[in-house]
């Protein structure tokens, strides 16, 4: 049975169909979508995908790559280039529309992309990073002109930089004109599969659809068969076919394709199906398609070449092998096979002597090929390493591999330049001779394996690869390189979060080179070392460090380095108290930047300015640094512009600029990571605390906690610290508050100058000690009071060197201190806390000066100074209403009904009068009954203690104890019996 095999008639998918066109109809409104499109191998995703790009026509454009199968390994971005090389091929004019940077970026995975300037050979932790930006813009370009559709098919076999790529654009869609559809099979998937937990991570993002693609049904079966019978089929044709197929399409096909209509003895497997029908061809069609199953996809004289068959001949061949719709002649010249089951059981069906011999000689072929391709091919020579490898050639395919983590780490494929180190490295001791063949020593090639190791994400195996590389090398006879390789080591060992062994391991490595030595080595090494001295919080060393490696960097004439250095000497002098050298400097790194094309240290360069420039108290002008450091980068460029978003977002909050913080903030990127995340938990939950959403912010500051625990910088130790502190304070968990303070500063002393940070935690320890001072005499516990006023004395004594060795921030938390050291011994001063607010007024922080305000006015009330009291309370509860902080409103309205003051809100409305006197010693109108029953509350008694202790029900308790709240204005019994306490209204008359 020949003529036809599949059906020209599209049949059911309609659901899965109409997914896919939503998809694209969302694309066009400037929605992204991804969809995961899943199914068993010959289901029909490519029948599907297919049907798609037809009723698609002129509305979008479609990009489609599919992943191959590679003995030898993966082929680096195989999908993306088949899916981005016909823009290449036709010389699109959209990519003219690119940036310069972003066209040396697609060159490395595009041979034959028109481009000006050398290639980007940077290889860092940004280098791929950069690649996938390039990508980002050629897809949003490319979106201007329509929506676009970028298919990915056979996702299950594609390689860890297009996994990883796949998973960057996913996060990083906003509103792009783009529908993101990948394929892959259900039936290849496992716990361990490389795939599984990138999908898992993916079907959790909003805008992700996931389709199943069943077999057919009967009738769907029926309907198939009678479009490529040309008649209906019997019921009977159609149970056997739809009993040995279970409704595979595929399966269906080929065995009505191999005379298997049902009747006669069924094959095996669909291999064995398939089997049958390569059999029928000719024996020349055959060994085209055997050379076709080892090479995947040849073009005609690479075929010739493997096979020897002449030309005529082969002509023949590959006509019928395509009239019997096993192969498919594809746009680039290149024969394929109509499905990769149909190729995997041809070649599942060689010889072992047959296959290694086919791929002997296709390795030869390319390889000869390989010294004439236009530019470095990743692709190409992957494809050779993994042929030799098949062939059991180990020293061709020792040399081929390394030639291919070359090439992958050129195209900054660094996960795949890492998988393929790994092979080279099992192949050196297999190979005799290996460093005699080779261009690079065993040493070489375990640092260029831990680079790549680094880059893709597992420092852990980077430092095993760089110890064992240490082992091979002299340091008296070369102490050069063993310094070179202590240098990566300790870079490694800062990110594994092992700070103290990392410096001692770069001071190893420093102290090998010569002091006079001009080298980019030095200069790199001495310029880390003065930015980790920085992050750690030692200035002193940081700047001593920071000006050597800038000298180092001028004499090497390396101006990244030089970039880099500059941003941490600007950082540092700024904190040192040298403000315009710090400026300058930083300024002259994001100039370096800029031309350098450097997006990475361009943005974090702005971003560093303007947390300096907040530090010091001129947060307006950080503000509009960290702005027009936003506008400078642009937005494709997701992971730089998210920080500074960052930055803006704690600016705004500090100007009381509350609605801006909060939109800095949004969208959230679907899976920030690191430091990013760390930033981000820690901005969410301050803005939520500043509100009073308790709940947001402590599910913020609890995830961050584990995050900054295994951190050694103090910015992010210090900010949680007292954040988390104030949370605790809130919650009334006081001993948990001041655990969290004492915590942050036994780190941050250790190892740290930066006053501001230590400031900032000693204020909020000082607010803790202050509350459990005044807790402690309303309990009469004389112990515990002592206590709190010797720790309250330490947090001053910080706060004092703070501000002496700070600038107008560490001053106004200093006096913040001082008037919660006055609260703390019971004489809370109202002076004391206007002098704080208007420190704060003077380095624009409103909320800060507020909270000072509301001090003043509580402690106005304590003296019976009511009219003072009622014109701080007014003042501090407008700030509140005007940034948007409930608990703050909260807390002054609670004030005004306790201490029966006059309060006018924003708005004019009065919130509480005072039109009735106090009586005699009880401030808030309790009746005789409700101060029994406040006296039991200050003892810790329940509803059903009060009403047995006063002959009352249960219930009857719980309504007084409602009432005594609402007259109190607090919201809690702990809060009640503080209250009684301080009023002594505890004792009964």
């Amino acid at each position: 049975m020949r003529a036809r095999l599949t059906s020209t008639h599209f049949v059911g998918r309609s659901a899965e169909l109409a997914e896919l066109e939503r998809a694209l109809s969302e694309a066009v409104a400037a929605q992204p979508t991804l969809v995961l499109l899943g199914g068993q191998s010959g289901v029909g995703k490519t029948r599907l995908i297919s049907e798609l790009a037809q009723r698609a026509g002129e509305r979008a454009l479609l990009l489609r790559g599919e992943a191959v199968e590679h003995g030898g390994g993966e082929l680096p971005y195989a999908p993306l280039i088949g899916a981005l090389r016909p823009l290449v091929r036709e010389r699109d004019p959209v990519l003219q529309a690119l940036s310069a940077g972003s066209l040396r970026q697609l060159a490395a995975i595009l041979p034959g992309l028109e481009q000006s300037g050398p290639p980007d050979d940077q290889h860092d932790g940004s280098g791929q990073l950069r690649l996938f930006e390039a990508l980002l813009e050629l897809l949003d370009v490319l979106g201007e002109r329509g929506p676009v559709a970028l298919i990915l098919e056979d996702l299950h076999w594609a390689d860890r930089s297009t996994r990883m790529f796949v998973a960057f654009l996913a996060r990083s869609l906003r509103q792009e004109r783009l529908a993101l559809i990948v394929t892959y099979r259900t039936d290849e998937l496992h716990r361990r599969h490389a795939l599984t937990p990138l999908l898992a991570e993916l079907e959790r993002l909003e805008r992700t659809r996931r389709v199943e693609l069943a077999p057919f049904d009967r009738d769907e079966l029926t309907e198939a068969l009678t479009d490529i019978l040309g008649e209906e089929p019997s019921p009977r044709l159609v149970e056997r076919l739809y009993a040995r197929s279970e409704g595979n399409p595929l399966y269906s096909e080929e065995l009505l394709a191999a005379g298997l209509d049902g009747r006669g003895a069924p094959p095996q497997s669909l291999r064995d199906a398939f089997m049958l029908r390569i059999e029928r061809l000719p024996q020349d069609a055959q060994r085209a398609a055997r050379a076709i199953a080892a090479g995947r996809a040849l073009d005609e004289s690479t075929i010739a070449e493997v096979t020897g068959i002449e030309h005529e001949t082969l002509h023949e061949a590959l006509r019928e092998a395509v009239a019997e719709h096993v192969l498919l002649a594809g746009s680039d010249d290149r024969f394929c096979f109509r499905h990769a089951l149909l190729r995997e059981a041809v070649y599942d069906d060689l010889l072992p002597g047959e296959r290694g011999e086919l791929h002997l000689a296709l390795a030869a072929v390319l390889e000869s090929r390989a010294a004439s391709a236009d530019g470095d091919s990743a692709e190409l020579a992957a494809t050779i390493a993994g042929h030799y490898l098949s062939a059991g050639d180990q020293p061709a395919a020792l040399r081929a591999t390394v030639d291919a983590v070359r090439a992958a780490r050129a195209s900054h494929a660094y996960g795949d330049a890492a998988d393929m180190a790994e092979r080279a490295l099992e192949l050196w001791p297999r190979v005799a001779g290996a460093g005699e063949m080779l261009p690079l020593d065993h040493v070489e090639l375990l640092s260029l394996a831990a680079d790549a190791h680094v880059i893709a994400g597992d420092r852990a195996r980077a430092d095993v690869l760089l110890q064992s590389a240490l082992e091979k090398v002299d340091p008296a006879g070369e102490p050069s390189r063993y310094a070179s390789l202590l240098r990566r080591l300790a870079r490694i060992q800062w990110a594994l979060n092992r700070g103290t062994e990392a410096l001692e391991t770069a001071q190893r490595a420093l102290a090998m080179l010569p002091r006079d030595e001009v080298s980019a080595e030095r200069a790199s090494l001495l310029g880390w070392l003065a930015r980790v001295r920085f992050l750690r919080g030692h200035f002193r060393e940081a700047l001593e460090e920071g000006e050597q490696a800038l000298s180092a960097a001028g004499a090497a004439r390396d101006l990244r380095v030089e970039g880099e250095v500059l941003n941490t000497l600007g950082m540092t002098r700024i904190v040192l108290g040298q403000l315009d050298a710090g400026v300058a400097d930083l300024r002259r790194a994001i100039e370096l930047n800029r031309a350098l094309e450097d997006v990475d240290h361009f943005a974090y360069s702005y971003a560093n300015l303007a947390d300096m420039l907040n530090i010091v108290g001129r947060s307006r002008e950080a503000l509009q640094t960290a702005l027009e450091g936003l506008e400078g980068t642009p937005s494709r460029f997701s992971l730089h512009h998210d920080w500074l978003k960052l930055t803006a977002s704690e600016l705004a909050f500090e100007l009381g600029d509350w609605k801006t913080a909060r939109a800095h903030l949004a969208p959230r990127p679907a899976h920030p990571v690191g430091r990013s995340l760390i930033a981000r938990l820690l901005r969410e939950g301050e803005l939520a605390l500043g509100v009073g959403d308790e709940e947001t912010a402590c599910r913020n500051l609890e995830e961050a906690e584990p995050l900054v625990e295994s951190s050694t910088e103090p910015q992010w130790i210090g900010a949680l610290g007292a954040l988390l502190a104030e949370l605790r304070r809130r919650q009334f968990d006081l001993p948990a508050a001041r655990a969290v303070v004492e915590h942050a500063l036994d780190r941050m002393e250790l190892c740290t100058d930066d006053v501001m940070r230590i400031a900032r935690v000693a204020a909020a320890g000082a607010r803790v000690e202050a509350d459990i001072a005044q807790r402690a005499r309303d309990l009469r516990d004389r112990a515990a009071e002592r206590d709190a006023l010797a720790r309250v004395r330490l947090h001053m004594q910080r706060l004092d060197a703070a501000a002496q060795a700070g600038g107008p921030v560490e001053a106004a938390w200093r006096v913040s201190g001082a008037a919660e050291f006055a609260r703390a011994r019971g004489r809370d001063d109202p002076k004391l806390w206007l002098v704080a607010a208007a420190r704060w007024d003077a380095i624009e922080r409103p909320y800060q000066a507020a909270v000072s305000r509301w001090r003043a006015a509580e402690a106005y009330a304590e003296r019976g100074d009511r009219a003072p009291a009622a014109e701080m309370a007014a003042q501090a509860h407008l700030t509140a209403e005007q940034l948007g902080s409930r608990w703050l409103g909260g807390e002054v309205t609670a004030l005004a009904e306790r201490a029966r003051l006059q309060l006018v809100a924003g708005d004019g409305e009065r919130l509480r009068g005072d039109s009735a006197p106090a009586a005699a010693g009880d401030p808030f109108g309790l009746t005789p009954r409700e101060r029994q029953v406040l006296a039991l509350i200050a003892e810790g008694a329940t509803n059903r203690q009060i009403g047995s202790a006063l002959f009352m029900a249960e219930k009857t308790a719980s309504v007084h104890v409602s009432r005594i709240l609402t007259k109190l204005g607090v919201s809690s019994r702990t809060q009640a019996a503080a209250v009684a306490h301080r009023m002594h209204l505890d004792r009964v008359a």
